[in-house]
């Protein structure tokens, strides 16, 4: 029997944003492996003035759901837009996983992100170039095209494997018909499903 085939992957809603007029969730995933407990990406925990303008969120962050956040071993962010890693301050001490491009884009270019909550007190970076096996299953992809930095979670069980893709797609249609390096890249894995950030349930290929 494959060991990692009790890797489970669970969605938490974190809030919800007012996109062309209509609500677009926020998920992030934890990633339950016999070795730990992974959490990708950390949504919002407060409102901020450049988010409020764009977005009109409404927040339900980890730390007021019923979540054990100590509980969480490692924290990998897909990418660093602030609806991905408002949380990350939650975490502090812990290894937070990211692409080494994707923190210099972060902290670099103007209107990327929210700079104080990437780099908020006691947040711990695990820099990260290229492909890496965070643990027995699961692998650290780049997925270069929502941002050049963007990674992606693969796991595999066995099977066909899946994929926690954080923004590698912001909706279905961008996998069944993919455009960028990284929904590319996630297509040729033939994955089972993938999760995303802001749909509610995984997107599945469609049948031959």
């Amino acid at each position: 029997m494959n060991a990692y085939a009790s890797i489970t992957i669970t969605p938490i809603l974190v809030a919800d944003l007012n996109v062309e007029g209509e609500r677009m969730p926020v998920y992030v995933h934890v990633i339950n492996h016999p070795d730990a407990r992974i959490l990708v990406d950390t949504g919002m925990t407060e409102l901020h003035p450049a988010v409020v303008a764009a977005f009109d969120p409404r927040l339900y962050p980890l730390s007021k759901q019923d979540f054990d956040l100590a509980g969480i071993d490692i924290v990998v962010n897909t990418h660093l837009h602030a609806d991905h890693c408002g949380g990350n301050h939650l975490f502090a001490g812990k290894p937070i996983y990211v692409q080494r491009r994707e923190l210099d884009d972060a902290r670099s270019e103007d209107d990327y992100t929210i700079r104080e909550w990437v780099d908020a007190p006691g947040v711990r970076y695990v820099l990260v170039e290229g492909e890496f096996e965070l643990l027995p299953g699961l692998r650290l992809v780049p997925a270069p095209g929502h941002t050049a930095g963007m990674q992606v979670v693969v796991v595999e069980t066995g099977g066909r494997p899946v994929v926690v893709g954080g923004d590698v797609a912001v909706w279905f249609g961008e996998l069944d018909e993919p455009h960028s390096e990284g929904q590319l890249g996630v297509l040729a894995l033939d994955p089972e499903l993938v999760w995303l950030a802001h749909e509610h349930e995984p997107w599945r290929p469609r049948a031959a």
